[in-house]
């Protein structure tokens, strides 16, 4: 596939952490998680898999980065709906955390 159709040069996609790189299954075998677990992830609207031309979920680093948040929540007995929301309470803080400092290096 060329680059152009494919998004990009090989080299900007390995630097993109949206780039959605694994499949359901590498994910799942990475993070040491069934898919149904990453699926469950994507019912409670943590991560939003993009599907490839096929339909196939796939997921990318910071997604993988999320679901492995979730899963430490979830195995220190957090129930997931909870885990779900605290992960996303946190990542919401990490971005206004930085534009804050992003506008105080302006100033």
């Amino acid at each position: 596939m060329p680059a152009a159709a494919s998004g990009g040069t090989p080299e900007l996609r390995l630097d993109d952490e949206d780039y959605p790189a694994y499949s359901m299954g590498r994910a799942a075998e990475i993070l040491g998680v069934t898919p149904a677990f990453l699926r469950s992830l994507g019912e409670a609207r943590l991560i939003k898999p993009q599907r490839s031309e096929g339909g196939h979920r796939r997921y990318s680093r910071y997604q993988l980065r999320l679901a492995a948040r979730a899963r430490e929540l979830v195995d220190q007995g957090t129930a997931l709906d909870a885990a779900c929301r605290i992960i996303i309470l946190e990542d919401q803080l990490a971005e206004a955390l930085r534009i804050n400092a992003e506008l105080r290096e302006r100033d």
